[in-house]
């Protein structure tokens, strides 16, 4: 049976779903569960990335509209799975049932990886690193399309966080 954590996660990316946030928005609730189950010491990982692969692993096979990576952007091995998982989602949404002897190995192979992986430094890391191989004109174009599903009461508070880091950066 697919675990509560599971199901909170997927309730929270369809809620964003609903307000017409982008399906990586909508990932983003799975893989900050898979943050807090590393945390929590349920299992590890060995890198921010494969914490976060796994998140949207999970995600694809939830149901969420997020295309496999082309060409280029991953192994093939990486999109062939992808593919997979997406296909799956697209044909029932909704949480499966994991096959209990491939879970118990997963789960066996995670648990002997480190927990450093969801650390802060570690995330701030990838996140910096993520953001260094987008163009400036692709990161203003996603902080426009995040603000028009923002509402006025997050806008604001974005736009007051923005200004004490402008004040102490200057």
């Amino acid at each position: 049976m697919p675990n509560q954590d599971d199901a909170q996660a997927l309730e929270r990316a369809r809620q964003d779903q609903r307000q017409g946030k982008a399906p990586t928005t909508q990932a983003g609730e799975f893989i900050r569960e898979e943050m807090q189950h590393i945390r929590e010491g349920k299992h590890g990982a060995r890198s921010p990335q494969q914490a976060i692969a796994i998140g949207l692993s999970k995600a694809r096979r939830a149901g969420v509209d997020l295309p496999p990576p082309g060409k280029g952007k991953a192994s093939a091995r990486t999109r062939a799975s992808a593919k997979r998982e997406y296909q799956r989602g697209q044909e029932s949404p909704g949480l499966h049932e994991a096959d209990p002897k491939r879970s118990r190995a997963a789960i066996g192979a995670l648990k002997r990886e480190g927990r450093s992986a969801a650390s802060p430094a570690a995330l701030s890391d990838q996140a910096s690193q993520a953001a260094a191989r987008r163009s400036p004109a692709e990161r203003s174009a996603a902080a426009r399309k995040a603000s028009a599903t923002k509402g006025p009461a997050k806008r604001s508070a974005a736009a007051q966080k923005a200004a004490r880091s402008r004040a102490r950066d200057n």
